[in-house]
């Protein structure tokens, strides 16, 4: 019971290395423990010590789950309990995963596992944990680096390397602490190699900027969730953004958050029109998000499109591709959507857009679109690059009130900026509505829950990163390899 209680109290620590509490060292140190637990155990004692971990670690990383369902969303307590609970059991359970194939296929002790095989399990798991069930990459290891040298590893081979060296580096903590003299020279070894590589690249370009600057203001409307939604407030909505913008007239690029008008394209059409004239005349493009009704929708339809759109002539559309299950649509079956309309809950179900979507052409740029938590998914980007010359994400983390999470959401940008090598604008109706540099810097930032506009001037670029040509792939081999050899070595110690 001590162990897991240890394992718990351990995870429990690793969100205050992630903002907003930057504490980055902490993050290294929180996974050596559960590395060290890990030791001599049995299969599953193994994976009960990773649960017990996942479950400390993401139980008080993403708390404000049920924010956004119970107290934001407005769901009975036992659904909120459910789906916060049931997020965090399945994210632990990707550790307990990695805790029991060390315990049951590979060697647990020692250097080949402090500094192979255990590292090497844990990022395959948290990879998986990416994309699996639709993907949940929150809290991943390496988001916990963004103002440490390993954030130079991001451009070369991105998040999972960073999250590599962080588990890496616990390794070489346990082992220094338990290993035999030659195995404490190879963990002095490895953390030279992966803190040197982050330093040596830390703030080095790979990209280039385009000849011409752009000048761009970011709107945040800061207009509270409960009220955002309501019929009455739509003529208010519009005043404000309306204003907001003319006060930006002349700057190159204006960007609303997500859903920054609150109701169907198809409502707003001369609304939108007006503005584009308006604008265009002073030399400005808006980009500006909103939903409609899905192509061929029939008239009582529930579902509908979460979209960017940007007013140029003629207007362009992106729509967002990777929906928030639950969120934006119910995985559930019919007898269950039956009873959330009973609830008077929600029920529609958003439908997603293509999943190669090229980037839109706006103020000259090529500018690559996210809405939301698509941005977690850097993967899923790639296809913009080289092409893309700007990185725009859209949100509206007021459905998380005034918790971490925006800051972790924000965090996660940083990554996808000097993954990319681009500037990244983030556009956030109650914030953190910031300019991201190539190197995943915040140079300049517009408090939560204030209505404001930030002006910047930013430049296109062009080129690409290692990482935008190669993506996960070279960390995934890499960790195929390492697993491959502790395997062998197993084998032949059996």
């Amino acid at each position: 019971m001590r162990d897991y209680l240890l394992a718990a109290l351990a995870g429990a620590v690793l969100p205050l290395a992630f903002a907003p509490f930057g504490q980055f060292w902490i993050a290294p140190l929180s996974f050596a423990v559960l590395l060290y637990l890990w030791r001599d155990g049995a299969p599953w004692r193994a994976a009960k010590i990773g649960f017990a971990y996942g479950g400390g670690a993401f139980g008080f990383g993403t708390y404000w789950t049920y924010i956004a369902v119970r107290i934001i969303g407005g769901a009975p307590l036992a659904v909120a309990g459910f789906l916060t609970i049931g997020l965090t059991a399945v994210c632990a359970a990707f550790i307990a995963v990695a805790g029991y194939v060390a315990a049951r296929w590979f060697r647990a002790r020692g250097a080949v596992a402090w500094l192979g095989v255990l590292p090497a399990l844990f990022v395959l798991t948290e990879w998986m944990r990416g994309w699996m069930f639709s993907g949940f990459g929150w809290l991943s290891a390496g988001y916990s680096q963004t103002d440490s040298w390993l954030m130079g590893l991001a451009p070369i081979a991105g998040l999972h390397a960073m999250s590599y060296a962080v588990l890496l580096t616990a390794g070489a903590v346990v082992t220094l602490a338990l290993g035999t003299n030659r195995e404490r020279a190879a963990a002095v070894l490895v953390v030279l190699a992966v803190w040197g590589a982050g330093f040596a690249a830390y703030d080095r370009s790979f990209t280039q900027p385009k000849e011409h600057a752009l000048t761009v203001a970011l709107v945040q409307g800061a207009i509270a969730q409960d009220l955002k939604w309501k019929p009455d407030q739509l003529p208010g909505t519009l005043t404000l953004y309306g204003s907001l913008t003319q006060q930006s007239a002349g700057t190159d690029l204006v960007v609303w958050p997500e859903a920054a008008i609150p109701t169907l394209y198809e409502y707003v059409g001369d609304y939108l029109a007006t503005m584009r004239s308006a604008m265009a005349k002073r030399g400005s493009t808006v980009l500006l998000g909103t939903l409609r009704l899905p192509p061929n929708a029939s008239p009582d339809t529930e579902s509908f499109q979460n979209i960017l759109v940007a007013l140029t002539d003629p207007m362009q559309i992106y729509v967002k591709r990777h929906l928030v299950p639950f969120g934006e649509y119910f995985p559930v079956p019919g007898f269950i959507r039956d009873w959330m309309r009973y609830m008077t809950l929600p029920t529609g179900d958003a439908v997603s857009g293509a999943a190669d979507q090229p980037p839109l052409d706006a103020a000259g740029e090529r500018v690559a679109i996210t809405i939301c938590y698509e941005d977690v998914f850097g993967a899923e980007q790639l296809h913009y690059l080289p092409e893309a010359t700007l990185l725009v994400n859209v949100t509206n983390d007021a459905w998380f009130g005034n918790s971490i999470a925006p800051h972790q959401h924000l965090q996660i940008a940083r990554v996808r900026a000097a993954e990319a090598g681009r500037y990244l604008l983030r556009a956030a109706n109650t914030g953190v509505t910031a300019v991201i540099d190539p190197l995943g810097h915040v140079t300049a930032v517009v408090p939560q829950f204030e209505t404001a506009v930030l002006k910047q001037t930013v430049r296109g670029y062009t080129g690409s990163t290692p990482y935008a040509r190669v993506g996960n792939y070279a960390v995934l081999v890499l960790v195929l390899l390492v697993l491959a050899a502790g395997y062998v070595v197993k084998r032949r110690s059996a």
